[in-house]
């Protein structure tokens, strides 16, 4: 047999026990590196940039997480909407419903019985909501503005019937625009070892408290984050945080949630297959206007202590922008909410740390910059350099002083509106790689499409 006619074997594959660096699937995950850079440079800013202390300080964090619960709850309302095949833009009247009905009843009753009938009034915002498009099959977008309008104009009516000029025995702090102040608070309670909280009646150290002290960079950060997320927290924190992992099993990990959405992606196959989608509508709208009772509740007892006409401040809307941000998915929305509960934070507790903020966002769309070169996206070149060159200028106080140099506070009138100016960019740049249910927002009557 001569050499021409022998196979050549082909190599062996490696050792089946070989096993990867533990840092090489840390590459792989694109999404744990942005977060990682993106705390790394945050750090540096606050260790060396002027007024920049408070950026990441323990009550900075511990006011974000206050501010963000609403935006997240709000953001759940929708998800649990539009994975049905509604589009739910009434979630700001329902958290109105959330807001009056919390603070009347914590008032009379306490706060568990207040968060208890702001559920209950959002549930009536998401009946109206499900008789209107569902039964009737109104416009849903008519319906939702409907809601929105019906819900501030009713707390005020009852509002002035019961606290107006011409009613009797009205309490004091009470009127048209707010209602009584509450007797009673949710409790709060400080982690033991983390924040320094109680064990029986021993103080347990403040572990947290003392490296946020020390002020080391990346260290010392990841302290007053975590005792800022430990410190002081409600009750109503930990149920609102708890909702999420609650929504994401339930809407994939049940019969129940399998049914929801596939009547948002294909309701006439859904019900070729026996799922009774009208009724199924009925239950997730409902649920979704819990969850928006539920944030304007935690808006009028937790974050404040009464009822005031204009509490929402559109953060159902916002709400809505964090789902979409988040794609459709409890976790993204998470992560959403604290990107739009950050900056009104600052804007509330830390006002000089704001400058450093837009350092830091000109720093991160010059990394944005340079990915998408490396990346060859080309449509993303030109709005990172000019997003990054915008905000850089503010940075330098163009638009504030009269002179090049950097600003030392800048003004309300632009703070107030970067929760919106982040929704823009956030839905501009993620909006190729957003996947929302097929049948959101379109009408459906049973028996279509059979």
């Amino acid at each position: 047999m001569t050499n021409s006619m022998v196979e050549e074997l082909p190599t062996p594959p490696p050792p089946l026990g070989t096993v990867d660096p533990w840092w090489k699937p840390l590459l792989r995950r694109r999404m744990l590196l942005i977060v990682a850079f993106m705390f790394v440079t945050m750090s540096f800013i606050r260790a060396n940039a002027h007024g920049a202390t408070k950026l990441s300080a323990s009550f900075t964090v511990f006011t974000t997480l206050e501010f963000t619960m609403p935006i997240l709850l709000a953001g759940l309302a929708g998800l649990w909407a539009e994975r049905v095949g509604v589009v739910n833009i009434g979630i700001e009247g329902m958290m109105i419903f959330g807001t009056w009905f919390g603070a009347v009843g914590a008032w009379k009753w306490g706060p568990w019985v207040g968060l208890l009938l702001a559920v209950i009034g959002g549930m009536i915002g998401g009946a109206i909501h499900a008789v209107a498009t569902v039964t009737f099959n109104v416009d849903h977008i008519i319906s939702g503005v409907a809601i929105n309008l019906l819900a501030f104009g009713a707390m005020r009516y009852i509002s002035e019937l019961w606290w107006g000029p011409g009613a009797d025995n009205v309490p004091q702090g009470a009127g048209i625009t707010q209602s009584p102040q509450q007797k009673w608070s949710l409790p709060r309670f400080d982690v033991p070892f983390l924040a320094g909280g109680r064990i029986g009646s021993w103080h347990t150290p403040d572990m947290m408290g003392w490296l946020e002290k020390r002020g080391w960079p990346v260290i010392g950060d990841a302290a007053s984050i975590l005792r800022g997320f430990t410190s002081r927290i409600s009750v109503a924190t930990i149920i609102a945080l708890l909702l999420v992992p609650l929504s994401s099993w339930v809407l994939w990990r049940t019969r129940f949630g399998l049914r929801v959405r596939s009547s948002g992606e294909d309701p006439a196959s859904a019900e070729s297959l026996g799922v009774r989608v009208a009724g199924l509508r009925y239950r997730a709208l409902i649920i979704s206007g819990g969850f928006a009772g539920l944030s304007g509740g935690y808006l009028s007892i937790v974050a404040s202590s009464y009822y005031r006409q204009g509490q929402t401040a559109n953060k159902g809307f916002i709400g809505l922008a964090t789902m979409i941000a988040g794609n459709w998915r409890p976790g993204g929305i998470l992560a959403s909410s604290f990107l739009f509960g950050f900056p009104e934070a600052l804007n509330r507790v830390a006002r000089q740390a704001l400058p450093s903020l837009f350092l830091f966002g000109s720093i991160v769309c010059l990394a944005w910059l340079i990915a998408a070169v490396i990346r060859k996206a080309w449509l993303q070149v030109p709005f990172a350099f000019a997003l990054g060159f915008l905000v850089w200028t503010w940075w330098n106080g163009m638009p504030f002083t009269d002179r090049w140099g950097k600003v030392d506070e800048i003004p309300e009138s632009l703070t107030t509106g970067v929760p919106y100016l982040l929704t823009l960019i956030v839905l501009a740049t993620a909006s190729q790689r957003l996947r929302p249910p097929a049948h959101a927002g379109r009408p459906y009557r049973s028996g279509e499409d059979h």
